[in-house]
């Protein structure tokens, strides 16, 4: 059976700045802001939700059908795709666009400035869900705000369950929008600054949303591990501690995978999560998204 993946495919140019914003910004000056900053260490990296899902998904062993656009820029990004068996059928290349781009600079405190250009990412609503047979079920992860709700629809009108992730995509939809994803979902899995703009903006509980048609609600807590809500009953599963923290850039990521890979699996959501929390914990202690190695053990831990 195939695990269809719907959101972002994007490239991370990330750099290094080795001083201090604060030092080269004037705070009495910043109606007529004008800085450049030196940045010696660049490096770029594949990423985008779908893909890192994708990487993550398909190092399990599991199969992944993509639904995302790319621009002029990505075919080598589509061609990465397909290297990992991933089917990509439903990737749309867009010729008069760039591949959806983020652009981060961090200086020594950790503080970021980052600029994001969505490219064609924002015609990704023209690519309609496959009709697949083998579909067992879905995620809708952060991508154009059309495409999420036209996506959603699709597979809350042809029965497929799936995970809705929001992510940093949440802001973007009002109370009834989020009300009506709740609905098509069989699933809802966000971080815990996301839960608490979700609950406020649907004006329903985390424990109430758990008592409704839902499966599950997954509430990630970083190194803490998570919070798991079935039938209006809350469990932690606790985190797993990192070999080093390097970069928690994709985190998030693979534990949706290990979330899609188990529930297809029909396993509980709490060995679903446990196996999310080692993955991570995996995924931290490499940069960007994609270049962490799986260890198998992972899977019969």
């Amino acid at each position: 059976m195939a695990t269809l993946i719907c959101g972002s495919l994007a490239f991370d140019s990330i750099a290094t700045f080795p001083g201090r914003f604060a030092d080269q910004i004037l705070p009495e000056k910043l109606h007529i802001l004008n800085v450049s900053f030196l940045v010696p260490g660049l490096r770029r990296e594949f990423g985008g939700c779908a893909g890192n899902i994708a990487y993550n998904l398909a190092a399990l062993g599991g199969q992944a059908v993509v639904v995302a656009a790319v621009g002029s820029d990505g075919l080598g990004y589509v061609e990465r795709l397909r290297a990992w068996g991933v089917a990509t059928e439903a990737v749309r290349p867009i010729d008069d666009a760039f591949t959806a781009q983020a652009f981060i600079m961090t200086d020594l405190d950790n503080n970021q400035i980052t600029a994001f250009h969505p490219g064609a990412m924002q015609s990704a609503h023209e690519i309609d869900v496959p009709a697949r047979a083998d579909l067992a079920l879905a995620i809708v992860a952060p991508d154009g705000r059309e495409a999420m709700l036209r996506h959603a629809a699709q597979l809350g009108a042809a029965g497929v369950p799936f995970i809705f992730d929001p992510g940093q995509g949440l802001p973007m939809f009002d109370g009834a929008e989020l009300r009506r994803f709740v609905a098509q979902a069989s699933w809802v899995a966000v971080n815990d600054y996301e839960a608490e703009m979700l609950a406020e903006r649907t004006g329903m509980t985390l424990e109430a949303m758990s008592r409704s048609h839902l499966r599950g609600i997954v509430v990630t807590l970083g190194a803490e591990g998570c919070d798991l809500w079935q039938n209006g009953e809350r469990i932690r599963v606790p985190g797993v501690a990192a070999q080093d923290v390097v970069d928690p850039t994709g985190c998030g990521d693979a534990f949706r995978a290990a979330l899609l890979y188990g529930l297809e699996r029909g396993w509980s959501l709490e060995r679903c999560a446990g196996l999310g929390n080692r993955l991570g914990a995996l995924k931290i202690a490499h940069r960007g998204g994609q270049n962490h190695v799986l260890d198998r053990t992972l899977l019969s831990s």
